[in-house]
């Protein structure tokens, strides 16, 4: 019920890294830097399609707590422990998946120079 919280707050603080990355001129010192919009796209879509899939099962309202676990005694203690148990884990493999990419993205631009200095 709370699962996108973790992946939600990984995404807002990405996209604030990916803006001061951008605005210092930073963004083609590493890989990893310049694959970063991929990464915030990943967190920003699954977390938006985690939020639709809460409305839709009514783990998630339109009315204060909005989530409603918190209706009932103990459910921050709930939320708080699948936050924990499966958000974090979430956003973790989100990165992991994200790392891969970019490594292999930079692995492939770096195949084709070098491809194209043997060529010439």
């Amino acid at each position: 019920m709370a699962c996108f919280v973790v992946p939600l707050a990984q995404a807002a603080v990405t996209s604030a890294i990916r803006k001061s990355n951008e605005k210092n001129n930073r963004s083609e010192h590493s890989a990893f830097a310049r694959h970063l919009p991929a990464l915030e796209k990943m967190l920003w879509g699954g977390s938006v399609m985690l939020i639709v899939d809460h409305v839709i099962n009514g783990e998630l309202t339109w009315r204060f707590p909005f989530f409603t676990a918190l209706e009932t005694a103990g459910g921050a203690s709930v939320m708080l422990k699948e936050m924990l148990t499966v958000g974090i884990p979430m956003s973790l493999v989100i990165t992991a998946v994200w790392a891969v990419y970019a490594l292999i993205k930079e692995h492939r631009k770096n195949f084709k120079l070098t491809t194209n200095q043997l060529n010439n």
